[in-house]
């Protein structure tokens, strides 16, 4: 078991005060799926792994062991769902009424060195951009991807791995038709992230001093970009953190549709699931992940909605579901709208999250049209183009008569037709 061929993911989680917390991994078994193992470290320790065995520890876990001794098994900032969970739920049966509250101040120190980690990239990343555009926009096709990776990395190291991301798409953008915008489209958004990112640092560390030096700035209606831009640049917020901390909002939530897509990290890829609560109105997202050769796992369902509490990250949009035995029934079809008034909703995702690529839209009453592309036609005329250039499947379910369509919509790459409700009300995944 202790070979790294047999473990494709695998992941250690840094202590607070120090060390490693716990280690995960993912081994390959006989099966498709592979055994969830992981161990906490903190305190007396404590197993699990997915495995029949009735041996604890099992060989999975002593093999995760023995690869983490020698120092095979890295800290990851990112983990899946189930290792969050299952450490959260350990934290809090030990913080429980016979338990001491953990260490506010160790953890605001954890906290501000990572945060001053990630501030000294971002103030080189603006450097290098300064660098960039007094060369010239023309020099840029000229560059290698190593001229690009390079400041990625720089990044990575940092901790700064959304920006890191950001910088990663300069290549491809360099091979689209149009590039310059492209290039110079991303060079601003990149520019507006470090200063952006400034600016919250500023603010933090005023209420830092104002606060004896643990405080945060004061909930506002700028807080939630105040957690947009953080996450954006690399700021990591834990699911026990989301658990303990995020707001929490009741409702029942419908399930839009699902995408499946690549990450930065090409060993793993990751589920999009857009949900919309009935009463509030709201979207959330449920990210899950899993290997590149495996299909990630959602706690939910196409067509289905569940009335359930969710917890929501410091952006207000990414969530996970406070009850993780919450009850999924059919759903009816979402109520849909214009493309005038789904516009207006992406403008105002786009004016609190300016990073934002790709936002849900429902359409009621949409249909297929062709001219020189396809695209989807609301029953004013008003249409927006599919990302697809041969919807077949749902043309197949819709027959070209007007349907309700969820989707994903993107200005760079149009819409994403997600789910389609056919002629019965019966929800068909695109």
């Amino acid at each position: 078991m202790a070979r790294t061929g047999s473990w494709p993911q695998r992941g250690a989680v840094a202590a607070d005060t120090g060390g490693t917390a716990a280690v995960w991994g993912e081994c390959k078994g006989s099966g498709s799926k592979p055994y969830l193992a992981a161990v906490h470290l903190d305190g007396a320790p404590a197993f699990k792994c997915s495995c029949p065995s009735r041996k604890i520890p099992c060989k999975h876990v002593l093999g995760l062991l023995a690869l983490w001794a020698q120092e095979e098994v890295h800290t990851r900032e990112e983990r899946p769902e189930w290792v969050a969970k299952w450490l959260a739920a350990r934290t809090a049966r030990r913080t429980g009424p016979e338990a001491g509250p953990a260490d506010p101040k160790r953890a605001a120190a954890t906290l501000r060195a990572r945060e001053e980690a990630v501030a000294a990239g971002m103030d080189e990343l603006r450097m290098w951009l300064d660098d960039q555009l007094d060369a010239g926009l023309a020099e840029a096709p000229k560059h290698g991807y190593e001229h690009w990776d390079r400041m990625a990395k720089r990044l990575v190291d940092a901790k700064a791995g959304g920006a890191a991301a950001l910088v990663s798409e300069l290549p491809g953008a360099l091979r689209q038709e149009g590039w310059p915008e492209a290039v110079l489209e991303r060079f601003g958004r990149l520019h507006l992230l470090v200063s952006g990112y400034r600016s919250v640092a500023s603010a933090r560390e005023s209420a830092r001093a104002s606060a004896g030096g643990d405080g945060k700035p004061a909930a506002g209606p700028d807080a939630r970009m105040r957690g947009v831009i953080r996450t954006r640049a690399g700021i990591t917020t834990r699911v026990e953190e989301v658990l303990a901390e995020g707001e929490r909002v009741r409702d029942t939530w419908q399930v839009l549709g699902r995408r499946d897509v690549a990450t930065a990290d090409p060993g793993m890829r990751s589920r999009r699931v857009w949900l919309r609560g009935r009463g509030t109105g709201r979207i959330a997202l449920s990210l899950s992940f899993a290997r590149a050769d495996q299909t990630p796992v959602s706690p939910f369902r196409d067509g289905t909605e569940a009335d359930t509490e969710l917890a929501f990250y410091p952006d207000g949009h990414r969530a996970v579901p406070v009850d993780e035995g919450h009850r999924a029934a059919p759903a009816a079809p979402p109520e849909g709208s214009s493309v005038t008034a789904a516009l207006d909703a992406f403008a105002a995702a786009l004016a609190e999250d300016p990073w934002r690529d790709a936002w849900p839209v429902v359409l009621g009453g949409a249909a297929p049209a062709l001219d020189k592309r396809w695209y989807l036609t609301d029953p004013s005329g008003a249409a927006l183009p599919l990302s697809d250039p041969e919807p077949w499947r749902l043309l197949a379910v819709t027959g070209g008569h007007p349907a309700t369509v969820a989707g994903e919509w993107s200005p760079r790459d149009g819409l994403t037709p997600l789910t389609v409700w056919d002629a019965r009300g019966k929800a068909v995944s695109l």
